[in-house]
């Protein structure tokens, strides 16, 4: 169990010191991703799970550039590792590459869910608040009042 809870941690570490050659150790090539992006291109499905993790992480570090995640809670039973992970983060680069940067903060917390399978993560769940996020970054408006950007 703390191998598979090892891995977790990894996976926060590559985010927080964007050292993306982890990937590649600590994800399945048979990778299952169920969570999408907000205002996705893709969907979820079966991905190279290196590739993957690594363009996932690109991703949101081109759009904060210094985000941070820390777990504050981890749990693991049977093949499962969940995480509830603080997520913070100044929006520097366009979002989704189509919504100009707001040069704005977050801070959210998470859960990831994680399979993991032959030492390696191979399937992936998210329950994220992308609604308090966009409201933090001034994307869509507060209840009653204007955009700000």
């Amino acid at each position: 169990m703390e191998a598979a809870k090892d891995l977790v941690r990894r996976w926060v570490e590559m985010f927080n010191t964007h050292d993306l050659d982890d990937a590649g150790q600590i994800a399945a090539v048979d990778y299952l991703e169920h969570a999408i992006a907000p205002f996705g291109r893709t969907e979820a499905g079966q991905a190279n799970g290196p590739a993957h993790v690594r363009e996932a992480a690109e991703w949101l570090i081109a759009q904060f550039p210094d985000l941070r995640m820390s777990i504050e809670s981890m749990i693991a039973e049977g093949d499962i590792v969940a995480a509830r992970v603080a997520t913070t983060g100044t929006n520097l680069g366009p979002l989704n590459a189509v919504i100009p940067a707001t040069g704005r903060s977050f801070s959210t917390r998470k859960s990831h869910w994680f399979r993991v399978r032959d030492g390696r993560l191979a399937e992936h769940w998210a329950t994220r608040d992308d609604l308090g996020t966009m409201l933090q970054l001034g994307v869509i408006p507060e209840p009653g009042g204007p955009v700000s950007r």
